[in-house]
């Protein structure tokens, strides 16, 4: 799955010399915890709630509510936002924007083409394929299933729910040293005779959940 098709699209940004009023004021009226801060479309840096935060005034500060906000509304952007922020291509796969967040520790990344702001990936949009994926949600039956990590294993759980007219919608594998745990989606909520099957073929079904 690509970052284009979880990104969004034309994404509410700021400048460097929006006011920090101004940021907060638009994280607030769309529910966005980040901002691309951008100059003629070009990604120059990110500003988040947190780096405000961190700009705001202690609440044991001696300045008094007045000069708090005029502080605040002539302090911009540029002097708090994080600069050169890490970006991705909207062609690149969703496993590398999630790979860039875990290593630079942002929950956002800058969507670029051409030099140019397309989009933003966030942590939740990444969150939400990875449930899709698995099918959490999907209705059927999901199936924890602990085999030997060997080769034809598949193979075997794919003739298996094949006899049983089951079709595989999720799969997921989770490998150990010498055995797998497998995450397997079927399009059914009837899989006593499937399991009956899997048990006498080797498998051991862990956990079974089911979904109308």
């Amino acid at each position: 799955m690509y970052v284009k098709t979880r990104m969004t699209a034309t994404p509410f940004t700021v400048t460097p010399q929006n006011t920090v009023p101004e940021a907060t004021a638009m994280m607030k009226d769309h529910s966005v915890r980040h901002l691309p801060v951008v100059t003629d479309n070009r990604v120059v840096g990110v500003v988040s709630s947190s780096d405000i935060a961190k700009a705001s005034p202690s609440p044991a500060t001696s300045l008094s509510t007045s000069e708090v906000t005029y502080l605040m509304s002539k302090l911009k952007v540029a002097s708090i936002m994080t600069r050169d922020p890490v970006t991705i291509s909207p062609d690149a796969l969703l496993e590398e924007a999630a790979i860039a967040m875990r290593d630079h520790k942002v929950e956002m990344l800058p969507v670029v083409e051409n030099g140019e702001l397309v989009g933003v990936i966030t942590e939740s949009a990444i969150l939400d394929a990875f449930i899709e994926l698995l099918g959490f949600r999907d209705p059927g039956t999901r199936l924890t299933i602990d085999t030997d990590d060997a080769p034809g294993v598949l193979a075997r759980l794919a003739l298996s729910t094949a006899r049983h007219h089951a079709n595989i919608q999720h799969l997921a594998v989770y490998r150990g040293q010498d055995r797998s745990t497998l995450l397997v989606g079927v399009n059914t909520p009837n899989t006593e005779a499937l399991e009956a099957e899997l048990s006498a073929e080797g498998f051991t079904v862990l956990r079974k959940l089911v979904n109308q």
